[in-house]
């Protein structure tokens, strides 16, 4: 993949779209996520007409906070691996497991828990949450468990009337690595922004 990846959504939308773009402009991804789920099923396409679906990512139970979701290939169906929240300990500060198909394991975690609490409570305030967008940025970064080098970082960019998302590589990763993050990334980015 060619670094930094753009993600980026209205917020006005009822349903999430999410558009997300290579450092070129290239889109690579495409999600509507479907209103009034309760059990996520989230296609991810390789255009914004819906025609190529890429990867399917799906919960494991419905509504949960620890729910997993499996992120497969469209076509075959063959398991990348998946992306779990962590419980109780995400309702403070947001806190992922990415496992691979392959066993690798990677953890997710928010860099400033008081950034995002800032940017939720203002954001709900009318028209001073529209300028949130400016003011406040979560980051989050995305390690190895176990040696804890860190691999990606996904943080928020300033913007108007939309969520815009950065992510960054900061450390070598291998194809099927970088395609596993990227998905748990948009995926994590879907499930926080229901959370505000």
């Amino acid at each position: 993949m060619n670094f930094p990846l753009e993600f980026r959504f209205k917020i006005l939308a009822l349903a999430s779209q999410i558009y997300v773009r290579d450092a070129g402009g290239t889109l690579v991804g495409y999600v509507r996520q479907k209103m009034f789920k309760l059990k996520e099923d989230v296609v991810v396409y390789g255009d914004a007409e819906q025609t190529r679906p890429l990867y399917r990512i799906r919960a494991d139970r419905i509504i949960d906070i620890a729910a997993e979701y499996a992120i497969t290939e469209a076509a075959s169906g063959a398991p990348l691996g998946s992306v779990k929240r962590r419980g109780l300990r995400s309702f403070w500060r947001a806190h992922y497991e990415i496992r691979s198909a392959g066993g690798a394991s990677y953890v997710v975690r928010e860099e400033s828990v008081w950034t995002r609490f800032f940017d939720s409570l203002l954001g709900e305030i009318p028209l001073l949450g529209i300028l949130t967008g400016y003011l406040f940025h979560p980051a989050y970064r995305v390690t190895r468990e176990g040696s804890g080098e860190a691999v990606m970082r996904i943080v928020k960019q300033p913007a108007f009337l939309e969520g815009r998302f950065r992510a960054e590589a900061l450390g070598a990763m291998a194809d099927a690595e970088q395609e596993l993050l990227v998905l748990s990334g948009l995926m994590m980015l879907l499930l926080e922004r229901q959370r505000g």
